[in-house]
């Protein structure tokens, strides 16, 4: 039988190192060895999430106190601006997924403009292949370091690439809002995610700001092989987990459903509902499922688009697994074949 792979996961305490923890346990072929979290180093991992106090779990540990020799790939769930530097110590021929932003965007001034600061490890950030599955999946297999897409991003790009590379769409009028839920924001205390703040409400944040739009201008122009710059805005909702994003653009309803059919036919988490339906997040809550629906705008020749994930599955930890299974020469879907969660 094949050995299991030993596995890393740095930044354990945040809802993207839980839910690593989840999908690993019932990963065949995986087998973590190292959890940390330097706050919390010395609590068993139960203590921070009982859901999960059943495993068998290494107890929590700092960074700086482990022994990676027998690693054969790190996860990365530590906060945006954290992970370059430690990434930077970390022996060079291990394989590491980061799930943060400081490796997702190719141009250090683009960093620098949209993270407020210098990138620390230009020549690592040179060499990361952005965590986009399913369309670097040939990179991703012979990458040493792997950048984790931004769950907004993803859930945008994913409807949006397909159309660009067919040149079936306005590329000067692409508008893309979205909805996501409260997990998106991270696990650290802030006011502005309070129950009594978040609840029974509904808000735009960083309004022509969000960092996810380097990401949209980034993926969408080397697709297109011109600037795109898309309209984004995106909401906070009063839920947990789940992505949702209506996309307008311009084009013919019908080549616009069969460019996203024939696109994704053939992939194992992204599924184009029939024509006319839209997806709705409690459909692939838990779940490493995209599902993207097209409907035809009242307008002609405007067309909407939905496309719905969950944000800490497919748009984080799951698709840091389906990346790391490349990665290793595991089968693509191992571990993540899990149906979602209803109600």
């Amino acid at each position: 039988m094949t050995p299991p792979k030993n596995i890393a996961i740095l930044g354990a305490s945040g809802y993207t190192g839980a839910e690593l923890v989840r999908l690993i346990a019932s990963h065949p072929l995986m087998k973590i060895k190292i959890l940390t979290a330097d706050r919390k180093a010395g609590m068993q991992y139960g203590e921070v999430f009982p859901h999960l106090r059943y495993l068998n779990l290494p107890e929590l540990t700092k960074i700086s106190d482990m022994n990676f020799s027998d690693i054969d790939l790190t996860f990365c769930a530590l906060p945006h601006a954290t992970s370059q530097a430690v990434i930077g110590r970390l022996r060079k021929s291990m394989k590491i997924v980061d799930l943060s932003a400081d490796f997702r965007l190719r141009d250090p001034e683009v960093y620098a403009k949209w993270y407020g600061g210098e990138h620390t490890q230009p020549l690592l950030q040179k060499e990361a292949v952005y965590g986009l599955t399913e369309y670097y999946r040939d990179k991703i297999k012979n990458a040493r370091l792997v950048a984790g897409t931004g769950c907004n991003a993803m859930t945008g790009l994913m409807p949006v690439l397909p159309l660009l590379a067919a040149d079936v769409i306005d590329t000067n009028d692409i508008i893309i809002d979205l909805a996501t839920g409260v997990s998106g924001a991270g696990r650290g205390a802030k006011e502005g995610m309070l129950h009594s703040e978040v609840s029974e409400g509904y808000r735009a944040y960083n309004v022509a700001a969000h960092r996810h739009l380097a990401e949209f201008d980034q993926e969408m122009s080397l697709v297109s092989g011109k600037p795109v710059q898309v309209t984004f805005t995106p909401h906070l909702l009063p839920q947990n987990r789940g992505i949702l994003a209506t996309v307008y653009v311009k084009g013919d309803v019908d080549v616009v459903y069969g460019v996203l059919k024939a696109r994704y036919e053939n992939e194992p988490f992204v599924y184009v509902l029939p024509q006319g339906l839209a997806p709705a997040t409690q459909h692939v809550r838990g779940s490493n499922y995209c599902h993207i629906g097209v409907i035809a705008d009242r307008k002609p020749g405007r067309v909407m688009i939905f496309s719905a994930l969950d944000n800490l599955t497919k748009g984080s930890s799951g698709q840091a697994i389906q990346n790391a299974n490349l990665m290793l020469g595991l089968p693509e879907t191992m571990g993540l074949e899990m149906v979602p969660l209803f109600p």
